[in-house]
């Protein structure tokens, strides 16, 4: 499951960003409301989880903005506002669940849980192309006459990430800022991952292939 976690606290979000990833979240961060606004809009998440008091826009312009727009994703927030108003407002707007600030490890992970119950209409659980399935729950790519081969965390998140939008080109900067965006890691890291990729869909006799756009980046495509 892939959720997108917007806080400007940057000490907080780190330490969310390691519990979620510890039960088997896959995680982008952002530190602004501009940026939550861009990255909803053009990531396929699962579920978003939004400060209110962010710089840029706040967590209920984002919200609005979201919603206007017609994405169905659902949104917890995390807010130190207590005020009922502020919560009435919120859910008036979209949200499906509010977090006051402190809060539990425990009751943000079962809130994430519930949240994520709540929109199984929104995402489906399977991603295809061809005949190459993606398994978002457990994390496998598989075709009809092959056993399933499981991803590790980041040749997961490249799959998904190429399989939301098959020919929609993913350029090596998205690859970056998405999966490595510590910068710990060289560019070339993507086309390492890529050939690797392209090996398993290989063994599965997958009737679809990684694309490469010369300077551009990379798309999967249904083979003819």
């Amino acid at each position: 499951m892939r959720l997108l976690l917007a806080d400007d606290e940057k000490e907080l979000s780190n330490a969310l960003v390691a519990i979620l990833k510890h039960n088997n979240y896959t995680v982008d961060a952002v530190y602004n409301g501009t940026d939550a606004l861009d990255y909803a809009l053009t990531g396929d998440y699962d579920g978003i989880i939004l400060d209110i008091m962010m710089p840029g826009l706040d967590g209920m312009e984002v919200l609005k903005k979201l919603r206007d727009k017609g994405l169905s994703t659902p949104v917890l927030f995390l807010t130190a506002k207590t005020e009922i108003d502020d919560r009435i407002k919120g859910l008036d707007l979209g949200a499906d669940d509010y977090l006051p600030k402190p809060f539990d490890m425990g009751e943000l992970l079962a809130r994430v849980r519930a949240m994520l119950r709540r929109k199984a209409d929104f995402s489906p659980t399977n991603l295809s192309c061809g005949n190459l399935t993606l398994d978002r729950s457990g994390y496998d790519l598989s075709t009809p006459d092959h056993d399933k081969i499981h991803l590790a965390s980041r040749e997961f998140q490249m799959m998904e990430l190429l399989m939301t939008s098959p020919g929609r080109i993913i350029s090596v900067d998205t690859f970056m800022d998405r999966i490595w965006p510590d910068g710990e890691a060289d560019v070339n890291i993507v086309w390492v991952y890529i050939s690797n990729l392209r090996k398993k869909l290989s063994s599965l006799d997958a009737t679809c292939e990684i694309k490469a756009s010369r300077g551009v980046g990379y798309s999967i495509t249904e083979t003819s």
